[in-house]
């Protein structure tokens, strides 16, 4: 039998009720923390078997496609015999159709599922040490199941199975013990028919702890919120959101708008000074880059010719450098500085054939980082500020853009897309992973795993201190 919890609904985040299935011998428990935004999930319940689903399973029933996400835990102290993970459900009934990902106690990882109700329930061992990352992702008949080890790449299998019809169930779901699941994300993601830059889903302003991978949502809006600076002085968040630029306040979660001037169609190109005194935009329907005091006032046009999209202020607040598109060269740009006072453009890369971008000064003012497709994918690369000694840092057959060091100058993070993708392309709306690796280059390790894209993290976004990132992740209405 299904049995509900007793939380009430606010307990439950995302999720709408939380259901002990078949027999357990205690009333399982459902317990979130707010502030982390964690839940923990406890039962008693044997697990799933052939004859009978005996388990703790907090879940949402949804129309359509839906990704699940989680990083799970199991307590050192959770008995041997203790599963957890995520699953796919077509109803509440004790021997539903549904699709499992489990990791258990002794580390090994399968998918459990049963094609029919009342039927046998089948495994499908995927790994055997380390699972703690959990996807599903419902995409029309088919389920896509992805597992990885916290900073490693998703391996997936996709599954044909079972058929869920038009609603099903997702959620969390633990038997024979306690589990902890936190960067839990429910997302629905956009429609197959979505017009890039005429529609939009919603966004959700997230904060990251690299040491720790914990993320943090602060601030939802219905529509599209893009690229987080965070300030010096570690109080506010800059944010662009219909062509406005946005102060995001840290202690009182407030958006405030920052005055533009004329300039009110401004893009997810903008950067605050070293100094903390001016903010640097990329605006218009032919982007071109000006500067503003960092509590609004009037802009100063820097670039009259456009395509010209900004990215970073060197340390000395002497020059900005951005992509320019000059001379017909339609989505193949390369890289410019022009003097923060105003005065000429200079061109630092001339690479025929590729988009370099992305470009961003490291805090010692010794390089320039930035990403480009002269190898067919879109690479990380460095140079020296004048241009010269241009040497590649990754080397990966997927597509990594904007490179944003820390302020310690010692490692630097960057948004990566699948080989799927155009190397000159970087779409809203997509699976996309958030990487880190030392600041002379080295293995690469995820330090989030995305639904976003573009507007994620365009420009630098790390906290003062080192300690943190800020980035945007995606969702349609639930």
């Amino acid at each position: 039998m299904a049995s509900p919890s007793s939380p009430s609904l606010a307990a439950f985040g995302p999720f709408s009720q939380a259901t002990d299935l078949g027999l357990v011998d205690a009333p399982g428990r459902t317990v979130l923390d707010p502030e982390a935004q964690e839940f923990l999930l406890a039962s008693t319940g044997a697990g799933l078997a052939t004859e009978s689903d005996a388990c703790h399973y907090l879940s949402r029933q949804l129309e359509g496609d839906c990704i699940l996400q989680a990083l799970t835990e199991l307590p050192a102290t959770t008995e041997a015999a203790a599963s957890v993970g995520l699953m796919l459900r077509a109803s509440l009934a004790p021997l539903a159709a549904s699709l499992s990902v489990l990791r258990l106690r002794n580390g090994t990882t399968s998918i459990l599922l049963r094609r029919q109700e009342g039927g046998p329930v089948e495994e499908i061992r995927l790994a055997d040490r380390g699972t703690d990352m959990l996807q599903l992702v419902r995409r029309g008949a088919e389920t896509l199941v992805s597992v990885a080890r916290f900073g490693d790449l998703f391996t997936s299998r996709t599954c044909h199975e079972v058929d869920f019809g038009p609603a099903a169930y997702f959620g969390l779901i633990v038997a024979g013990g306690s589990a902890r699941f936190r960067n839990v994300r429910l997302v629905r993601p956009a429609p197959a028919d979505f017009q890039p830059y005429h529609d939009y889903i919603g966004s959700e302003l997230e904060l990251l702890e690299i040491a720790t991978g914990r993320r943090r949502i602060v601030h939802h809006e219905d529509d599209s919120l893009q690229a987080p600076n965070w300030t010096a002085d570690n109080r506010a968040l800059f944010c662009n959101r219909n062509g406005r630029i946005y102060r995001f306040d840290l202690a009182t979660r407030a958006m405030t708008l920052i005055d533009t001037g004329d300039q009110v169609k401004n893009n997810n190109d903008h950067a605050i000074s070293f100094d903390g005194t001016m903010l640097g935009i990329s605006s218009g329907d032919v982007s071109r880059i000006y500067t503003v005091p960092v509590g609004g006032g009037a802009p100063k046009l820097l670039t009259p010719e456009g395509p010209s999209y900004f990215h970073s202020w060197s340390p000395d607040d002497k020059y900005l450098i951005f992509t320019g598109g000059r001379g017909g060269c339609g989505p193949l740009m390369n890289l410019y500085r022009v003097p923060a006072a105003g005065g000429p453009e200079e061109r630092l890369t001339n690479t025929p054939g590729a988009l370099d971008d992305g470009s961003e000064y490291s805090p010692d003012g010794q390089f320039i980082y930035f990403n480009s497709t002269r190898t067919g994918r879109m690479q990380l690369w460095r140079m020296r500020p004048d241009g010269s000694a241009q040497e590649q840092l990754t080397f990966d057959s997927f597509n990594n853009w904007f490179p944003h060091l820390s302020p310690d100058g010692k490692s630097l993070v960057f948004i990566t897309y699948g080989p799927e993708i155009r190397a000159e392309d970087h779409p809203f709306y997509k699976h996309v992973y958030l990487r880190q690796i030392p600041v002379g280059g080295g293995p690469a390790t995820v330090v989030a795993y995305v639904y976003g894209g573009q507007g994620s993290m365009n420009v630098n976004s790390w906290s003062p201190d080192s300690r943190y990132i800020s980035f945007v992740s995606n969702s349609d209405v639930l």
